[in-house]
Formats: structure tokens, sequence, C-alpha cells
């Protein structure tokens, strides 16, 4: 019985893995900067901790996919709303224009937006975990 437990376990926690693996790549695209370049390439702290903000937003609400699903199915349902909600803040966000654009302020390396993107990703999955726990 114990045995399957832990293989329970590993079938959401390895899909949880996946699912942030999917959105690390789908997040790269969907910024009009490259994240990966700015990140290893050219050190860009304001990138790292907008990227670092959008990972701790999306895993919010896959945490609270994996504690509110009723079944795997319902978690790997959940999980992949919570990506598309964390994507499509994060393309809405980065093409604002002027004087707000974080594509230009990120690419730039100003790191009060890039805290500013990482505590708006936070935040945006804060509610969206919020609104998963039916």
């Amino acid at each position: 019985m114990e045995i399957e437990l832990f293989i329970g376990f590993l079938g959401f926690f390895f899909t949880a893995i996946i699912l942030v693996i999917v959105f690390l790549y789908l997040y790269a695209i969907v910024t009009p900067y490259d994240d990966y370049k700015l990140i290893f390439e050219e050190n860009n702290l304001a990138a790292a901790l907008g990227f670092g903000g959008a990972i701790i937003g999306v895993s919010i609400p896959l945490y609270s996919a994996l504690v509110h699903s009723v079944s795997y199915v319902d978690f790997a349902i959940w999980g992949t709303v919570a990506i598309f909600i964390q994507l499509i803040f994060a393309f809405i966000v980065t093409r604002l224009g002027g004087k707000y654009s974080f594509k230009t302020k990120i690419s730039d390396g100003i790191i009060s937006v890039g805290i500013l993107m990482a505590f708006l990703s936070i935040s945006i999955g804060l509610l969206n975990a919020g609104s998963m726990s039916y």
C-alpha cells in the first residue's frame, strides 16, 4: 500500500516539474526579449529577477492545484490553466510601451523594473492560486 502512495507522489511531483519546464520554455517565447541570453550571457540582474518571479508566480498556483485537485487529471488540467494565466499576464505586461516598457527597461538591466516584474508575477500567481481553491 505504501508503495502505491509513493508512486502517486512521483506522478504528481514529476508532472509538476514537467509543467514548470514547459512554462519556462513558453515564457521565453512569450516575452519579447531573450530571457536566457540576458541572464546567462549578459548577466542581466533585472531579467533574472523578473524570470525568477515568474517561476515563483507559476509555482504558487501549481501548488494550489496539487493541494486542491481531486485526481491526477484534475491536477493536470488546473496546472495547465495556471500556466496559461501566467503566460497571458507576461505577454500583456511585456507589451506595454512608452515609459512603462518592461521590454526596454528589463533589456537595459533596470533592476527596479525586474523587481516589479517579479512581484507582479508573484501577485498574479497568488490570485491565480486563490481562484483555484474551489
